[in-house]
Order: C-alpha cells, then sequence, then structure tokens
C-alpha cells in the first residue's frame, strides 16, 4: 500500500509542476525580469497579447469589446480575480494600457505580469 502512495504523490507532483506550463497556446516571447514566482491564486483569467497587438482569453482572440464582457462576467463571479497578463516583448506598451484599462473599467483591479527568468550568466 505505501509504494502505491508514494506513487501516487509523485503523479501529483508532476502535475502540479505541469500545469501552468499547459496555460496557453498562443506563442508569445515574453520579457525576462527578476523576481518571485507568481502567487497561487484560486481563480484568474489568462490573457495574451501576440506580436501584432490581438488579446487572447483562453487561446481565443477576442476584440476590446468581447474582453470587456467577458471581464465583466468574471468580475461579477468573483471580485477578486486575478488578470495574469502575458505579452510578447514586441507589443507596444500602449496596447498593453489598453487591455489594462479594461481590465480596470470590469472591475477587476489584480493584474499579474508573466514574465519569464533570465537565463543564469555564464561565468
Amino acid at each position: 500500500m505505501t509504494p502505491l502512495i508514494d506513487v501516487m504523490l509523485v503523479l501529483l507532483v508532476i502535475f502540479i509542476i505541469t500545469a501552468p506550463m499547459m496555460v496557453s497556446a498562443v506563442k508569445v516571447e515574453l520579457p525576462k525580469a527578476e523576481g518571485g514566482k507568481s502567487a497561487d491564486v484560486p481563480k484568474f483569467v489568462a490573457l495574451a497579447i501576440n506580436k501584432s497587438g490581438q488579446v487572447f482569453v483562453d487561446d481565443r482572440p477576442h476584440t476590446l469589446e468581447e474582453l470587456a464582457q467577458r471581464l465583466q462576467k468574471a468580475a461579477q463571479q468573483n471580485p477578486d480575480t486575478e488578470v495574469q497578463l502575458r505579452a510578447d516583448t514586441s507589443v507596444p506598451y500602449g496596447r498593453v494600457v489598453e487591455v489594462m484599462g479594461v481590465a480596470q473599467k470590469a472591475g477587476l483591479n489584480r493584474i499579474g505580469f508573466v514574465a519569464e527568468a533570465p537565463a543564469p550568466a555564464a561565468r
């Protein structure tokens, strides 16, 4: 019985580690930033902005109007919902701010920026 429990715990750890990596299939080149890992939040909306400035929610493209409606629904369900924003490094800052404004207008004030950790310097 004990070996079976050990195997189950190992599988659980593997799923916990790999699940965040499978959040989105939209290819964006994230900026490098040092800092802590994102905290585990029970409810979040994952937004992605690709190189051309197109906004994606759950890997589906949305216009700003559709995005506003989607975020308003999320805010009505849970006002503590966090917006996890992934933007390509080549996206203009104005576009990122525009998307942030839509989220804040919808009532979602918790916005987290997703970035990759920089590669360690070679010695």
